[in-house]
């Protein structure tokens, strides 16, 4: 299951990239997209329009277009900004890595001239993280084999924390590969279709029979006898019901359907910024039960990166409109000069905004009673976390050779007065003992970043009086 990451250029991350992309077209057939891709690549590199970031989706949908984005920076930063492609910025953190720093600001080798790299990073937060994981790092019991953690702005795309380890490779970027089963993840992507082509919400009745984390051929149907269990769409997302999604991808949506769904959150995609990392991969057949596997993640097939995760949980906090990850706010040259400014972007829509609050409806009764409450529990009583909205999806897959089971939790926390957010994804491996879960990590990342903002925002008020 485990791919090692041990790229030091962007040209040798793109270069594995391209060859686990022959693997996946023995089965579905990407060329075109691939192509408009180099074609885009190339065209922005030869012009030189640097620190663009944009989203690079596949051709099917209408509002599938490349991402613009204007700019912030001085005229001088626009003009020597054109020596920085996003090639050039991936360059430097493919090299860089960018996992688990402890400084804001970096001093960096680039060109055979030391820059000055300003980060997003929220360095109170990324900190309290790798305390965190330097303590696992002691366990005798418990100790996961790997773990990532990301942190990220939902509207700006700012990443905020970046931390993570894998005890079979050091240098790898947890974060940034891509090769973790997605699981019940994908169900925010199914959910997403069901509202928008079949119209649910919350409250639609749904039915299923035997259990609710299994998923036989006979469970896919519209029988119903005196064994058949009765649920709210909203109680199907929050207790993960695999049999449910199931009959919804199967029967109600089919292959085209999801593949489209899929591709507009990013999947099959690349993503054009100023970091190397893999989004997701979902393979898409003509058979009706390989859809209810892809629609409730209960397949080894479909995976995600930690990173991409929390950029499909920033998309649905964000309206609906995608929300691109960056690391890089600014370059300075030896001499002081700015030579890169972080540019603000105009994102497409991945579903519509209405669709995005019911998600996040779903998300919060995952917290509240769902597969995440037990983490949660007694949040409401807590000083910091009482003041947030709250909401998650959880999933959970052993990998191949059955020896990992990898455990997640993506969600937002958002401050109910206020307009502070933030977007969090983990994922968590672990071997023979369970130890802390993905979704106790999500919550502990909550309460860390909220009380010193909520604290900064008292001394503020306090000063003020």
């Amino acid at each position: 299951m485990h791919n090692n990451f041990k790229k030091n250029t962007w040209r040798e991350f793109q270069t594995e990239l391209k060859k686990n992309s022959r693997k996946k077209r023995s089965v579905v057939k990407y060329g075109k997209a691939a192509g408009i891709v180099a074609a885009l690549l190339f065209i922005f590199y030869v012009t030189g329009s640097g620190g663009i970031d944009f989203f690079n989706p596949g051709p099917q949908k209408e509002n599938s277009r490349a991402d613009a984005c204007s700019t912030d920076s001085t005229r001088k930063a626009d003009k020597t900004d054109r020596l920085f492609t996003n090639e050039d910025l991936q360059t430097l953190s493919a090299a860089q890595s960018f996992i688990n720093i402890r400084k804001k600001t970096l001093t960096v080798k680039y060109n055979n001239s030391m820059v000055e790299v300003e980060t997003s990073l929220d360095i109170p937060l990324q900190t309290y993280i790798l305390s965190q994981l330097e303590h696992l790092k002691t366990l005798t019991r418990g100790k996961p084999q790997r773990i990532g953690i990301v942190a990220m702005d939902p509207h700006s795309g700012a990443i905020l924390a970046m931390a993570g380890f894998d005890l079979s490779d050091p240098r790898m970027n947890t974060c940034v590969v891509g090769n973790y089963p997605a699981a019940s993840i994908f169900k925010i992507v199914t959910a997403a279709a069901a509202i928008e082509q079949c119209g649910y919400t919350p409250r639609t009745p749904l039915y299923f029979n035997g259990g609710k984390y299994t998923l036989y051929k006979r469970q896919i149907s519209e029988k119903k006898n005196r064994y058949t269990n009765k649920v709210s769409f909203s109680r199907a997302f929050a207790d993960s019901i695999n049999p449910v999604f199931g009959k919804i991808s199967s029967l109600y949506l089919g292959g085209d359907i999801l593949k489209q769904y899929a591709d507009s959150f990013g999947f099959n995609n690349t993503v054009l910024t100023d970091l190397c990392f893999e989004t997701g991969s979902v393979v898409i057949t003509d058979k009706s039960y390989q859809w209810a596997e892809v629609g409730c993640g209960f397949n080894k097939t479909t995976t995600i990166s930690p990173l991409f995760a929390a950029m499909v949980t920033s998309t649905i906090v964000n309206s609906g409109t995608r929300t691109i990850p960056w690391i890089v706010r600014q370059i300075k040259d030896p001499q002081g000069n700015l030579i890169y400014q972080k540019k603000p972007c105009t994102t497409p829509r991945a579903v519509q905004e209405k669709t995005a609050h019911t998600i996040m409806e779903l998300m919060n009764e995952t917290i509240q009673t769902g597969t995440a409450s037990k983490s949660f529990r007694g949040f409401k009583r807590d000083t910091t976390l009482s003041r947030l909205s709250l909401g998650g999806k959880t999933g959970s897959l052993y990998n191949r050779s059955h020896t990992v089971k990898y455990d997640w939790f993506t969600g937002f926390g958002r401050e109910k007065n206020g307009d502070r957010q933030i977007a969090v994804a983990v994922i968590v491996g672990h071997r023979k003992y369970i130890g802390t879960r993905a979704c106790r990590y999500g919550r502990m990342i909550f309460k860390q970043y909220f009380k010193k903002y909520f604290a900064s925002q008292n001394n503020n008020g306090a000063q003020r009086g």
